[in-house]
């Protein structure tokens, strides 16, 4: 088993990386608003990169509009903006390492195939390059270990062991495997504050991470916002897109994340004075032991 120790950099490098495949939504701020604020909490660096490498989902208009809604929130990036579908070539380069380390495996397979799998890919198949194929991580028996400032401490024993995941599409796009830790790698970050949807996730990157022979950032994952009946608030969901640069919103937003202000607090009479004030107040241990966010009856106009 590995044990994933956090980084010894000292510079705090945080980021916030939307898909473009939708308007910003109540949880998407959710979540920009702790990585932001734990960025700022550490006097750090915080990092917007736009996650458009599925060339299919993304919009140009959506992310136009991500930046502009996390500008009227205050939360600008401290470094010029990386868009994934901008460096292809890249993660290219990194696709042919795990090619000549025997790493990864040409696919033919199709969702149809996969169904008695529940759409995983528990094994090698007998798939040809002389045919349309996506590129898979083999699986792996190794487990890892991480500690987890909200989630606790996150064991990953059989997560690579059921699953082979795609890192490049038949139809040409890099999956976002690959791509984030690329990103992530390049772009020096040492941490990652974002929500526990992506728990899922985490084992696979470590891997790469190893494979690579790259240092892991830290990890947190916060809880998710959740609608009444229990799902996250997601485009998926259809959850609808936020008001630019509205302080109630922004108010709500730190009330999920346990920042609350109090009657009267002068410290809530703009966005940029309540950042201020939630940056001084964040505390992510103020969220452990929380399952998920449900939104309050108040809030159900976010849905």
């Amino acid at each position: 088993m590995v044990t994933h120790h956090a980084t010894n950099d000292t510079h705090y490098r945080g980021r916030f990386a939307p898909s473009p495949t939708g308007p910003l939504h109540f949880g998407s701020l959710v979540s920009a608003l702790a990585s932001y604020l734990d960025a700022k909490k550490h006097h750090g660096q915080w990092i917007v990169r736009l996650e458009d490498v599925d060339g299919s989902r993304c919009k140009t208009q959506y992310a136009e509009q991500i930046l502009h809604t996390l500008h009227s929130y205050g939360l600008v990036s401290d470094e010029l903006i990386r868009v994934q579908s901008q460096h292809s070539d890249q993660y290219e380069q990194y696709l042919l390492l795990l090619k000549k380390r025997h790493a990864v495996f040409a696919c033919n397979c199709t969702r149809q195939s996969l169904a008695d799998y529940h759409g995983q890919h528990p094994h090698v198949c007998h798939s040809t390059t002389d045919l349309a194929h996506s590129w898979r991580l083999h699986t792996s028996g190794q487990a890892y270990c991480c500690e987890d400032a909200i989630q606790g401490e996150l064991l990953f024993e059989n997560d690579l062991a059921s699953n082979a995941p795609v890192l490049k599409r038949k139809d040409g796009y890099f999956s976002y495997q690959l791509a984030v830790v690329v990103d992530d790698h390049l772009q020096q970050i040492t941490h990652l504050v974002r929500g526990a949807d992506l728990i899922d996730t985490t084992a696979q990157q470590l891997y790469l991470y190893d494979l690579f022979g790259w240092q892991a950032p830290e990890m947190c994952h916060i809880p998710l916002i959740t609608n009444h009946t229990g799902d996250k608030i997601s485009k998926q969901n259809h959850a609808k897109a936020i008001q630019n640069g509205h302080l109630p919103t922004l108010l709500r937003a730190l009330h999920y994340l346990r920042i609350d202000f109090s009657p009267g607090d002068e410290q809530a009479n703009s966005i940029e004075s309540a950042l201020t004030y939630a940056i001084r107040h964040w505390q992510p241990s103020r969220l452990k032991g929380i399952k998920d966010l449900p939104l309050e009856q108040q809030d159900l106009h976010f849905l």
